[in-house]
């Protein structure tokens, strides 16, 4: 696990928990990944980091096992909860409006693997191809992001009377003029019509009032069995897939030792960043925070290494992890 921070407040959260997927230990155990990728502030990623797993554990108790339904329960149910504190903090703490968070989420369980994904942070397997004898990197998350056509036109369909839905400013498209991601929790000013006036900054304000939400909360969730040729697991936020592709940082993984992996795909998206403005590494790193992030992203990186055989086995108990990293934590937490 590794996180780097370019902006003056690190926006990112994440956090890795093992053990029981349910509020009660007899449940089924696994692991849990959580990148939690913010914009406009970091309370909507904190938020996430300490309600999303709580409401998965919840559900999870309730339907009996882990399922896609849980996943998107817990999703919605943690839009809702923070959605009704941006209510109650309106008139003290406006801003809080416009905060909000990619969120992606991977769980093993019973031999199952769940990617789920509001936003455009990415998870990317790397699997064994025997006949050529190469890891491949496939990608289980789909990304909601307006630079891609099938976003845009998904926008389209959802909203047929809306000519700005998404507008393209300084040859970036962007979901109505002011944000790149269609799908994220909280932004509660594109949610909510009540969040989106006075006494918000005038540069989230609508000119026209809305009446269906305008970005959704629901996550696209992706399930399949673990085979014994899928090797590892990166999830990451899009700081990274911004200077490295699919391919690339699978090759990192396969071609490095297991420790310090994670930091390893932030250096080398780092040293790429630097490349791009045509400067070396060692004086990317010694920009400021807040100045940094003209260079590069937040980003936050999560190698989970997986074993078919622990992995089938459902009464298998490993030891219990939680870690969690976030602005609470040093800039630079490495795990």
């Amino acid at each position: 696990m590794a996180v780097i921070q370019a902006n003056n407040l690190l926006e990112d959260h994440s956090q890795l928990e093992s053990g029981p997927m349910s509020s009660v230990d007899s449940g089924p155990q696994g692991t849990f990944v959580g990148i939690y990728d913010g914009h406009g502030g970091p309370e909507t990623s904190r938020f996430i980091n300490d309600r999303l797993f709580k409401n998965i554990k919840e559900f999870t108790l309730e339907n009996h096992g882990m399922s896609a339904d849980v996943i998107q329960k817990a999703f919605l149910a943690t839009e809702e909860e923070f959605l009704s504190l941006v209510k109650k903090q309106w008139l003290s703490k406006p801003q809080i409006a416009s905060v909000g968070s990619c969120c992606l989420v991977g769980v093993v369980c019973s031999g199952l693997l769940y990617i789920a994904n509001a936003g455009d942070s990415r998870a990317v397997l790397g699997r064994l191809e025997k006949s050529v004898k190469e890891v491949k990197a496939i990608q289980l998350s789909t990304e909601h992001n307006a630079s891609r056509e099938s976003v845009r036109e998904e926008l389209r369909l959802l909203h047929p009377n809306d000519p700005q839905i998404v507008v393209l400013k300084h040859k970036v498209w962007r979901v109505k003029g002011v944000i790149q991601v269609s799908r994220s929790i909280g932004d509660a000013y594109l949610k909510k019509a009540e969040f989106n006036r006075e006494p918000l900054l005038s540069k989230f304000r609508l000119p026209e009032p809305f009446h269906d939400p305008i970005l959704k909360a629901e996550p696209t969730v992706l399930v399949q069995k673990v085979y014994p040729e899928d090797q590892f697991l990166i999830f990451a936020s899009d700081g990274l897939w911004e200077h490295l592709s699919n391919q690339e940082a699978v090759d990192i993984v396969n071609n490095s030792p297991r420790n310090g992996i994670a930091r390893k795909l932030v250096k080398a998206a780092l040293c790429e960043a630097a490349k791009k403005r045509e400067m070396r590494y060692s004086d990317l790193k010694r920009i400021d925070r807040g100045v940094r992030r003209h260079f590069h992203d937040d980003i936050t990186v999560i190698v989970l290494f997986l074993d078919s055989n622990l992995i089938s086995r459902s009464s298998w108990r490993g030891p219990l992890l939680s870690i969690k990293a976030g602005s609470g934590i040093s800039g630079n937490a490495n795990t």
